[in-house]
């Protein structure tokens, strides 16, 4: 499911980060990594860094290919992403205005493959958590998860942030519908809150190292025109794991 995977490299901690997870993804699936490495400046040389990330790839025993463009960081791993499974990012913004930072947030937005958002550390991500509210990103992403946690054989964890208990069950009964017909243990979390907060909470108490997230942005709002601010950048302001997002 994840046999090609594109990490965005920067020189950054963050960066590095993402290229310790795809390892992670890449020996548990087999996949070929694409390192990229963006940058406006014509003058700017990332040969030794990608270098050195290929290195890493080859130590692990996987397959790997290198990319450096000129242009912003999101339009070229938008266009290296649309041959592969998914794109890997570290999260580095901490100003209040973009407090995800522009590359991941654009990627968000815009993308059509999945995006692995990574924070502080590289994770196993054997124990799956989904943002769940029930519209059409959220049950994909929650299909996303139960095709990653068959592999892993993990439990999916369910989270869904409801301002009442009894809708929120109802809510929950479509995922649990749906996951009875799968080989996969689950549980389901309802809670009142914010669902970032709610979705940290649950996080934290059960002990999950991996988030499943829908982005929940309109297809005909994809690209530049797409403004607003989508639920899986809320969950990700609360987020200390990877999370997956899924288009």
């Amino acid at each position: 499911m994840f046999t090609r995977l594109v990490v965005g490299l920067d020189g950054s901690v963050r960066a590095d980060v993402a290229l310790e997870q795809a390892v992670v993804l890449g020996k548990r699936f087999g996949s070929t990594i694409v390192l990229v490495y963006a940058h406006d400046d014509d003058s700017a040389d990332g040969s030794a860094m990608l270098e050195r990330a290929h290195e890493r790839l080859e130590s692990d025993g996987l397959e790997g290919e290198t990319v450096e463009a000129s242009g912003p960081a999101d339009d070229v791993l938008v266009a290296v992403a649309e041959q592969a499974d998914a794109v890997l990012v570290g999260r580095r913004g901490m100003a209040a205005t973009e407090p995800l930072g522009r590359t991941v947030t654009a990627l968000i937005r815009r993308a059509d493959r999945c995006v692995v958002v990574c924070a502080g550390r590289a994770t196993p991500m054997r124990s799956c958590a989904v943002a769940y509210d029930g519209r059409a990103a959220s049950q994909h992403a929650l299909a996303l998860a139960v095709r990653f946690a068959s592999v892993v054989g993990a439990t999916v964890h369910v989270i869904h942030a409801a301002d009442r208990r009894d809708t929120g069950l109802g809510v929950v009964g479509m995922a649990e519908a749906a996951l009875s017909l799968q080989r996969v243990a689950f549980t389901t979390h309802v809670e009142q809150g914010q669902a970032g907060q709610v979705v940290a909470r649950v996080i934290e108490r059960v002990g999950c190292d991996a988030l499943f997230a829908g982005a929940h942005l309109e297809p005909e709002r994809r690209g530049r025109g797409a403004v607003q601010v989508s639920h899986a950048e809320e969950i990700l302001l609360h987020a200390v794991i990877p999370v997956v997002i899924q288009p």
